[in-house]
């Protein structure tokens, strides 16, 4: 298979995929010799062709949303302060925000030129999202009753009228389904931040 064909199926994988990570790639030229070699020279190539962009290691997309990182580092969901954007309880913009179960470092990362924040969870708290449209894209986001829980969880400050905005659309018994995964300190927290409402 020549380096035509080659291209020409690599770009159809991002066709199909807004994400592709380099060993669907590898698969495409897993016959030819030296594979991870040629497969790192034609990744090179079309990022300085400007056919497709970085988003983490070893992940790519042809598209210029750096939200799409959120799939790079799966188990993920977008999260915090994004979520609440996402779910219209927020009008403020904000950075994309990656709650993931994955050892991977925690912290601020550029991607295409932007920042994205990477918070790590406990694998037992992975739970509580759901896939939103959002643009050209649907993404795993918190849903509110697990946004929420997260801005405590991770000392996140939610100003009155962010908390009321929340007060009048989350699901309390979905909200109380979901605490009883936590410890005891976590829904003490929860229920200061309610500012003494049951839970």
């Amino acid at each position: 298979m020549g380096k035509k064909k080659y291209s020409e199926e690599i770009g159809a994988l991002f066709k199909k995929s807004p994400v592709v990570d380099s060993n669907s790639i590898s698969r495409i030229i897993r016959n030819r010799k030296k594979v991870s070699q040629y497969n790192k020279q034609l990744i090179r190539n079309l990022l300085l062709a400007g056919k497709i962009r970085r988003l983490a290691k070893g992940c790519y997309t042809m598209y210029d949303d750096p939200s799409l990182a959120v799939f790079c580092f799966k188990p993920a969901y977008l999260g915090l302060q994004d979520a609440l954007s996402m779910n219209n309880l927020w009008e403020q913009e904000t950075i994309p925000i990656i709650i993931t179960a994955r050892k991977v470092r925690q912290g601020i990362r550029s991607v295409m030129g932007a920042n994205i924040l990477i918070r790590r969870i406990d694998k037992r708290y992975f739970f509580g999202y759901e896939h939103k449209n959002y643009g050209d894209f649907y993404f795993p986001v918190s849903d509110i009753e697990k946004t929420f829980i997260d801005m405590a969880y991770f000392n996140e400050k939610l100003d009155e009228h962010i908390l009321a905005n929340i007060r009048n659309s989350i699901d309390k018994k979905k909200l109380a389904s979901y605490l009883k995964k936590y410890p005891e300190r976590i829904r003490r927290k929860l229920k200061s931040v309610w500012k003494g409402k049951t839970l």
